[in-house]
């Protein structure tokens, strides 16, 4: 910043008409005369929201940021952006979070401040404000807003959507009463922050870490903890000194933070989710990154972190064994130790620091919780841009399967027909949901972890094959591909798969294969191509969306927001 005159100064630093303007009407908010002096303008973007438990502190922890920014002599302006509650929002939340992402990077832009904070903590909101941010490039920070703490149920720690699911299942299976199913729900969420399995929220947190545009300790500590206030003020504060540095997101971002980011997903059992973010992430800063690269960074890291739904601890647990930094300390040289982040540390720095307090939550390379992780990417003639499976959260006997197809051609039949005891489904089938990819739903759903039939579930089965171009929820667990690309909207072949197809899964082959000769997939092909309806949203964001989305290998973006802009912003507003 000594320098070059702060981005501010456009507007704040001019003895004229605009520069009246542009100082006289932020001073109604009670700043005085000589903070527009240069010093840099830290805007907080906050998603704060009372329609979700994620966020709905980040309030009280954008004051802790604003001391840290006034003591190291800048000044916080806080600007709202929207929240994007995956537990209230219809027809899903990964709907929304490129229009976040958007109205982010336009936020930034169009608005007088030199570096940003960014407070997100549910699951689309972490990655739509960094991928806004990064579209801009400003010195950027992430404050999360921290896991809730442990869940508690006659007893017995519980965590959130893991057991959520575990429950549900027990329900319609018969071996658990509704009376308890319903005592749980109070016990699930007992405080503000995410959800405290390692589901996408605490992924997301914890890759942020891996990606170095966050403080040490940012994903684990509880929200409700008081060192995470500590951490949102020491995170104002370094958030002056990185635009004083000139630091910039895109200086942090490179291709060794997006392999650190994909190490950590490995050694964490990582929500399947963070695929299509860091993709996305990735599209906007340039950086190349692939679908196969998620599969063959990780294959050297072990899981090491024993937490739902891959294991049974929880994020506060996880925290206490030492976080994200023990984690980078016990991965060794397999992490990209030379990374930079906003700390001033370089994550090798980061990591030496760290220490592990519990080996039941974070154990060795040499004994690991589990066998190599993170994702399998699969191709094949079901697949041809790729589908994925998280083998930590699956059942080893069906990670090879072969079986008949038990097919949904939507969502709506699949509700209408998973419970009827005549369907024809046995323990072997593998269950195809259809039309529910980024345009088919639209926004690509968390419903992949298809609930198993009840008169299967009577009879003791618990998991089964299932296949869908939906997404799943990093709570769930289960033999669940997904992702499948492209997607029935588009073309993609799993339109064409019927009820009784045979289909061949075998996982350490990276394959997935509808057994069908290519002169029946033409013809199949020809007849749906007739009959074909695309989606038809008529107005706003939906249609905007179905008419510009990317597939699932390639992040979900919009085609239109893909590479990167700038910060510039050449003409007055008056």
């Amino acid at each position: 910043m000594a320098d070059k005159p702060a981005r501010s100064q456009k507007n704040f630093g001019k003895l004229d008409r605009d520069g009246f303007i542009h100082r006289s009407w932020i001073k109604g908010t009670g700043l005085p005369e000589h903070v527009f002096d240069g010093r840099p303008i830290i805007g907080i973007c906050n998603t704060w929201s009372e329609l979700v438990t994620c966020q709905f502190h980040l309030r009280d922890l954008a004051e802790f940021v604003k001391r840290g920014v006034w003591e190291a002599g800048g000044v916080p302006i806080e600007f709202p952006a929207m929240s994007l509650p995956e537990t209230q929002m219809r027809p899903t939340a990964m709907l929304f979070r490129n229009l976040l992402a958007m109205e982010v990077e336009e936020s930034i832009r169009a608005n007088p401040i030199d570096g940003v904070v960014l407070l997100g903590g549910c699951d689309k909101t972490t990655p739509g404000q960094l991928m806004g941010a990064a579209s801009v490039d400003l010195p950027t920070m992430v404050l999360s807003s921290g896991p809730m703490l442990n869940g508690k149920f006659q007893g017995r720690d519980i965590g959130s959507g893991t057991d959520v699911w575990r429950f549900s299942e027990e329900v319609r299976a018969g071996t658990m009463s509704l009376a308890d199913f319903m005592g749980a729900e109070a016990g699930m969420s007992r405080s503000h922050g995410t959800c405290n399995t390692m589901g996408t929220a605490s992924t997301m947190a914890s890759l942020i870490e891996a990606l170095g545009v966050s403080l040490p300790t940012n994903a684990a500590l509880p929200g409700v903890d008081a060192r995470r206030k500590a951490l949102a003020h020491l995170t104002g504060m370094r958030a002056v000194e990185l635009v004083k540095q000139d630091v910039r997101l895109s200086q942090i971002l490179t291709r060794e933070a997006f392999e650190n980011a994909i190490l950590m997903h490995a050694a964490i059992g990582g929500s399947t989710n963070a695929v299509v973010h860091l993709l996305a992430l990735a599209g906007r800063v340039g950086v190349p990154l692939s679908l196969e690269d998620f599969d063959t960074i990780a294959r050297d890291v072990p899981l090491l972190v024993n937490l739902m739904p891959s294991g049974k601890y929880l994020m506060e647990d996880f925290c206490y064994a030492g976080g994200c930094p023990a984690v980078m300390n016990e991965m060794g040289n397999l992490f990209r130790r030379d990374a930079i982040t906003v700390s001033g540390h370089t994550q090798g720095q980061i990591a030496d620091a760290a220490q592990v307090w519990n080996r039941d939550v974070i154990s060795t390379r040499e004994a690991p919780f589990g066998p190599s992780s993170g994702v399998w990417v699969l191709r094949g003639n079901l697949c041809p841009d790729g589908a994925i499976l998280k083998p930590s959260a699956a059942t080893p006997e069906l990670l090879t399967h072969r079986g008949r197809a038990v097919v949904f051609e939507s969502i709506e039949d699949y509700h209408a027909r998973i419970d009827d005891p005549d369907l024809e489904v046995d323990a072997t089938s593998i269950l195809v949901l259809k039309g529910c990819g980024p345009k088919g739903y639209p926004g690509m759903p968390e419903v992949g972890n298809m609930a198993l039939p009840p008169k299967l579930l009577q009879q003791g089965v618990r998991d089964m094959v299932r296949i869908s171009d939906a997404r799943m929820s990093g709570t769930a667990y289960g033999t669940v591909i997904l992702h499948v690309a492209p997607e029935t909207a588009a073309g993609g072949p799993l339109a064409l798969v019927r009820n009784g197809d045979e289909i061949v899964f075998d996982g350490p082959a990276r394959t997935l294969d509808l057994l069908i000769d290519d002169a029946e997939m033409a013809r199949r092909r020809a007849e749906w191509e007739a009959v074909r309806e695309a989606p038809t949203p008529t107005r706003g964001w939906s249609r905007l969306y179905v008419d510009t989305v990317l597939q699932a290998d390639r992040g979900v973006d919009l085609d239109f927001l893909v590479g990167k802009t700038t910060t510039e912003v050449t003409r007055e507003s008056h």
